[in-house]
């Protein structure tokens, strides 16, 4: 070889190594970004303020009422939410995945909608059903009396809607793990002579300890973060969880009580970390791992039962999904409270004023369009090059910092929101320019709260991906981005494709995290839905709240259709 050409392998080797380390390090800053620094500030103000000391902060906090008062509300609606959850989802998810049921594919579908619509659009449909002024009540001639107490508006209420919300989330996590059984213990166990109950009891349950604790946890960590329901509910009803409260003191007294809800956020991150280290203890204590190439393919035969099984399901599918639903477009086509539903009062002039002449609504659409596009591209491309380096280059720090995208999915969307207040109030160094009150520190909050959801599927896409085409590719020369384009990317389109949609679909009716970051002029969907909501408005958030889920339907639906072609478990609602 002379002399020239080993010059020219140096530097394509140089090259690539240069390519190669400062693609990483671009990522290690974007994690850091979004994930780590708002975490770090957020603990930095709340030990450390800026102004004042802790003490006086810690003293403000702890020693009002109205912060234990809404610390046992949040214990409260969190383990009482979970409870419910964690018995409908694991339920359903038994029915569904141990018994020859039929339209499994739909019902699996309707059952995890709830999941994928907004908790404030499920608050709101399900306030259209109980409340005095239902038009859907009124159109049967069962509505109560104007001006009577709406029941939802209490614990128990805000109680059941969580249980409602998050019981498909049960039903995914404990279904993945029944998917993954071995076939060999049900048959070694029926051979014996057991029935399907006592296998249930005896092996499969056992078997399922540590996805039920990782259940129970996402299910408490989920419960304890929403602000939606509590928000619809509590609100009224004059009942504070935590979300609430910071939202409270956030929007009266703006960035001078930043240290205290930085405190508050602090106690919400403890207790959802709280709730993972008791189920990180308990799946410890259930090493259950299982070495087996056979799965359950033969669900238990269930017989005559079959019809009556499949007849509670879709019962209960008209309850948590077509009857909220009903009450809400019902609500959407009456002009004002408490008008009866009749085909001469029906009217679709709310729809006409949500969207051709409410100045606001207009600017949420496309602010919450833009940014959960703009969300789900960056995440995607920022998923690419990270699922590289953690699964194929098996990289130790891109391990970490995947562990710190979960993290921040794992804690509260408040206690994120108040971080980048915290990270971004005053301008960004290097630059001078302040984002705060911008709709930049709204999509910089969506890239870090979603992007695990971009990244599981990829990651997933990775590990059943042949990794020769690219290796190939890098033989004959081609460029680190030269392979994410032509080889690694088109093969992975269909994941790259589902993750995109998750994102998207989250990012869009959110509003935890943009409730405390917007401002005039970069209003979203779910802040506008809120808005309308707590102005008397109903008949326009219900029409809102439609076309959202509408939006939702056809999404998801979009996605089902590819599903063929994704791996096991991308998308949540494949049967």
């Amino acid at each position: 070889m002379s002399a020239v050409s080993v010059r020219s392998a140096r530097l394509s080797g140089l090259k690539a190594r240069l390519q190669l380390h400062g693609l990483f390090g671009l990522l290690i800053i974007v994690v850091a970004t979004v994930s780590v620094m708002p975490m770090a500030r957020l603990i930095l103000e709340a030990l450390a303020p800026a102004n004042g000391s802790f003490g006086s902060a810690a003293g403000s906090v702890f020693t009002s009422a109205q912060t234990w008062i809404a610390i046992e509300n949040s214990l409260i609606v969190s383990i009482g939410g979970t409870a419910l959850a964690v018995t409908i989802g694991a339920v359903v998810a038994v029915l569904v995945s141990l018994t020859d049921m039929r339209s499994r594919n739909a019902f699996v579908f309707c059952f995890v909608l709830p999941f994928m619509i907004a908790p404030q659009v499920t608050a709101l449909a399900w306030l259209q059903v109980f409340g005095p002024s239902s038009a859907l009540l009124r159109a049967v001639g069962l509505a109560p009396t104007l001006g009577s107490r709406n029941p939802l508006y209490s614990l128990t209420g805000i109680v059941f809607l969580l249980g409602v919300q998050y019981a498909p989330l049960m039903f995914l996590v404990l279904r993945a793990g029944l998917r993954s059984m071995p076939q060999d213990l049900v048959d070694a166990a029926r051979a014996c002579g057991a029935t399907p109950a006592y296998a249930l009891r005896t092996v499969i349950l056992p078997l399922m300890l540590p996805s039920i604790f990782a259940g129970v946890a996402l299910c408490f960590v989920s419960c304890l973060g929403n602000f939606g329901i509590p928000a619809f509910l509590g609100t009224p009803g004059n009942i504070v969880t935590l979300p609430t409260l910071i939202y409270q003191r956030l929007a009266g007294q703006g960035p001078a009580v930043l240290t205290e809800v930085s405190l508050l956020s602090l106690v919400i991150g403890g207790i959802a970390i709280g709730g993972i280290a008791v189920q990180s203890r308990l799946s410890s204590r259930h090493d259950v791992r299982i070495v087996s190439l056979s799965r359950i393919v033969s669900p238990f035969n269930i017989g005559r039962w079959r019809p009556l099984v499949a007849a509670a399901l879709w019962l209960l599918i008209a309850l948590t999904l077509i009857l909220p639903m009903a009450g809400l477009v019902s609500m959407s086509l009456v002009k004002g409270l408490g008008v009866k539903l009749t085909a001469e009062t029906a009217s679709l002039s709310n729809y006409a004023y949500v969207l051709l002449d409410h100045a606001a609504t207009k600017r949420a659409l496309r602010n919450s369009f833009a940014l959960s596009m703009a969300a789900a591209a960056i995440i995607v491309v920022v998923a690419l090059p990270l699922g590289y380096f953690s699964v194929w280059r098996r990289s130790a720090v891109a391990r970490h910092l995947t562990t710190a995208v979960e993290m921040v999915y794992a804690v509260p969307g408040v206690v994120l929101a108040i971080a980048l207040i915290l990270l971004f109030l005053r301008p960004v160094p290097l630059i001078g320019v302040s984002i705060y009150n911008t709709v930049w520190i709204i999509l910089i909050a969506y890239v870090g709260r979603f992007l695990v959801l971009g990244l599981r599927p990829i990651l997933g896409g990775y590990r059943q991906m042949d990794r020769k085409q690219e290796e190939a590719a890098a033989v004959i020369g081609a460029s680190l981005f030269q392979r994410f384009a032509h080889v690694i990317a088109p093969a992975l389109a269909p994941v790259i494709a589902a993750g995109f949609l998750l994102v998207f679909l989250s990012a869009f009716n959110e509003l935890t995290v943009s409730a405390l970051l917007w401002s005039s002029g970069a209003e979203t969907l779910g802040v506008v839905l809120f808005s309308f909501e707590q102005g008397g408005d109903a008949g326009e958030a219900c029409t809102l709240a439609v076309l959202t889920v509408l939006l939702t339907v056809l999404l998801m639906l979009l996605t089902a259709a590819m599903g063929r072609r994704l791996p096991p478990g991308v998308l949540p609602w494949r049967g």
